[in-house]
């Protein structure tokens, strides 16, 4: 089963190799941390605060193709973890068929944040990442 959960911080600091986004449970209290990369995190934050692009990058780029091919990104799932290392799908609709694509979780979010897309994660996901209450 998967848990609705939301984004709700987003930690950039440019010293590091590596930032930092939470995300928690929708419904409940649960929250857990994931380290993503620089490039990562400030295409989500600029996402977050509409901060127009000139050109399209990477993830904007990702969405126009899914909607321009009669595509509808649903949501995204956080669906696995190996080694530290999670693993989410975009689960997509084009004529009444659900395609699911392999994404990174930072990318995935990326993509999805500007559209308000749901994001999952797998119970078990959560329970191995250490989903703790606030």
């Amino acid at each position: 089963m998967a848990v609705h959960m939301e984004l709700s911080r987003i930690l950039i600091t440019e010293t590091q190799d590596y930032q930092v986004i939470y995300l928690r449970e929708v419904d409940g209290d649960r929250t857990f941390p994931i380290v993503i990369g620089l490039f990562e995190a400030a295409a989500i934050e600029r996402r977050l605060k509409n901060i127009p692009i000139k050109r399209p990058q990477t993830h904007e780029l990702l969405a126009n193709t899914i909607e321009q091919l009669g595509g509808n990104l649903e949501q995204i799932l956080i669906n696995d973890l190996h080694d530290h290392t999670f693993f989410a799908r975009l689960i997509i609709r084009r004529d009444g068929e659900v395609i699911e694509v392999d994404s990174r979780p930072s990318d995935a979010i990326a993509l999805g944040i500007a559209n308000d897309v749901p994001i999952y994660v797998a119970e078990h996901v959560l329970e191995e990442a250490g989903g703790n209450s606030e």
